[in-house]
């Protein structure tokens, strides 16, 4: 399984704050955007990961990320010269993905929630049987968002329909910026036409894999948090949720090192070099404590 993020995009509903840097690498409380995103497709099990960003932002991002090793990963790094629609991702990323599965997540979404991992699993399981999986979460405004018209049977949750933007919805089940594809999706995204906005929709390549019979569906339930930051309150949305939960909690939220050393990809040695390097914060103090409490036992 590969893994895509996308970091692409203007990020204009920032500005001026992004006229000057990636959206993607803006802090979100005590990390930068870009972790969130790169923490999911981790607990997926994935560690090799394409990310996808414009060619001004791209050595930002290399001198953030590097090569992935200080996380137990590997990361490589493609350009999007123009943003033409989330499904061209997979068209940049065909020779990272080959022959593989491949999940995606956008650069600007957080997801935190009880039996996330549990979903991303399935989700993974599915996508190595042939079977593509969307992210639905209930949304205010569903007319803001690509919509799935869902379902319920004894086998779990199935797909009736998706839609780009509708106005009036079918439903008030957002898709998320979250995507499990199976082996073959660069090549299905080849056959997309640009829509009326002049964009490869990824809701068309949704399209696809519904009409063959193979699109299904995990949807979140009340009390999971996803964030879509593309705005100023969402972003100081999410970061006070953040702070808020690390506060109760004595944790920290989304951590790249804490889900590589637990998966094994990081050594005792190798999580100590990064608690070094952060510890002014309290960031830095959590990643001792993972070593303190292990020493302990």
């Amino acid at each position: 399984m590969k893994g895509i993020i996308l970091a692409g995009g203007t990020g204009t509903r920032l500005y001026p704050i992004t006229e000057g840097i990636s959206k993607q690498l803006m802090p979100i409380y005590d990390k930068p955007m870009i972790f969130y995103p790169l923490s999911v497709l981790m607990l997926a099990g994935i560690q090799d990961i394409l990310v996808i960003t414009t060619p001004m932002d791209q050595p930002a991002f290399q001198n953030l990320l590097k090569d992935g090793s200080q996380f137990g990963i590997h990361i490589s790094y493609v350009v999007q010269p123009s943003p033409d629609g989330l499904a061209q991702a997979f068209i940049l990323g065909e020779d990272f993905i080959g022959k593989d599965c491949c999940a995606m997540v956008l650069g600007d979404n957080i997801f935190y929630g009880g039996g996330f991992e549990k979903a991303l699993k399935r989700a993974t399981k599915r996508a190595e049987e042939g079977d593509a999986t969307i992210f639905g979460m209930q949304v205010r405004d569903p007319e803001r968002f690509g919509i799935m018209e869902i379902g319920e049977s004894e086998s779990g949750t199935y797909v009736i329909s998706v839609e780009e933007k509708p106005k009036k919805p079918k439903s008030n089940y957002a898709i998320t910026g979250l995507y499990f594809y199976p082996p073959g999706v660069s090549k299905k995204a080849k056959k997309i036409r640009p829509s009326e906005r002049g964009e490869l929709e990824i809701t068309t390549l949704n399209d696809m894999y519904l009409k063959e019979g193979i699109l299904k569906a995990e949807k979140f339930d009340e009390g999971f948090t996803w964030f879509d930051t593309g705005t100023f309150d969402s972003q100081l949305d999410a970061a006070n949720m953040v702070k808020s939960v690390e506060a109760n909690k004595d944790m920290v939220v989304c951590c790249p090192e804490q889900i590589a050393y637990r998966n094994g990809w990081l050594t005792k040695e190798e999580l100590a070099k990064r608690a070094e390097l952060l510890k002014k914060n309290s960031y830095g103090a959590y990643l001792q404590s993972l070593l303190d409490e292990e020493s302990e036992v």
